[in-house]
């Protein structure tokens, strides 16, 4: 019996000792896939971070592309234009002062009709006077001189040159008041830049001397 126990406890001794007992408390203690699994947790983490880190860069890079492009519009647009502003010279396309200037020096150049400017022998008709200027106004403003359209072409006095005070402001120096002048005339000249070159349309009222081509010299 007692040799019967012992056997029994010597079994049982050897159950609680065996390789695979001990296997599994080592198993239980530091599982190996789980291991495995974090490091390839830590590795997705750090593949995110990487590629949010690359977005963001890239996010960056296009802002900054964006904004270099809008910039370079601008300085393109503005120095089409040749800049804005009363007391600055600008292209010959029409930009508006940022101020309504006060005292302006224009040159013109008349493209009448026949009957449309007293004493003067012009054979043209109303339609090719309209056609003549606006040929005129395009050469002018791709930049042929404006002093020999002007010699060539007005049915007005060369150079064509005039001075004009705003309305309310008293002429000095020469000037014509604004008042005084064809009101289309006027129109043009205070609307438009140093530099600028506009046109005042035949209109029977507002320009009856036919068409000015006007350049706003200051």
């Amino acid at each position: 019996a007692s040799l019967a126990f012992l056997g029994a406890g010597f079994a049982s001794a050897g159950t609680a000792d065996s390789p695979a007992t001990a296997q599994a408390a080592d198993s239980s203690a530091v599982n190996p896939s789980s291991a495995v699994s974090e490091q390839a947790a830590d590795s997705a983490k750090a593949a995110d971070k990487a590629a949010e880190k690359a977005r963001e860069s890239a996010l960056k890079a296009q802002k900054e592309a964006r904004e270099h492009a809008a910039k370079k519009a601008k300085k393109s647009k503005k120095a089409a234009a040749g800049g804005k502003g009363t007391g600055k010279m600008a292209g010959t396309m029409p930009v508006k002062p940022d101020v309504l200037p006060q005292h302006v020096v224009v040159q013109h150049i008349l493209i009448g009709f026949t009957g449309s400017v007293a004493g003067k022998s012009i054979t043209r008709t109303k339609e090719e006077a309209k056609t003549l200027a606006y040929q005129i106004l395009e050469r002018a403003r791709k930049g042929e001189d404006f002093d020999e359209l002007v010699r060539k072409y007005t049915d007005d006095s060369p150079p064509g040159i005039y001075g004009m005070s705003g309305a309310g402001v008293p002429p000095v120096g020469g000037e014509y008041s604004r008042t005084g002048m064809v009101p289309a005339f006027g129109n043009v000249g205070f609307s438009i830049s140093p530099g600028n070159i506009g046109i005042a349309d035949y209109d029977p009222a507002a320009s009856p001397f036919g068409w000015h081509i006007i350049k706003r010299v200051k």
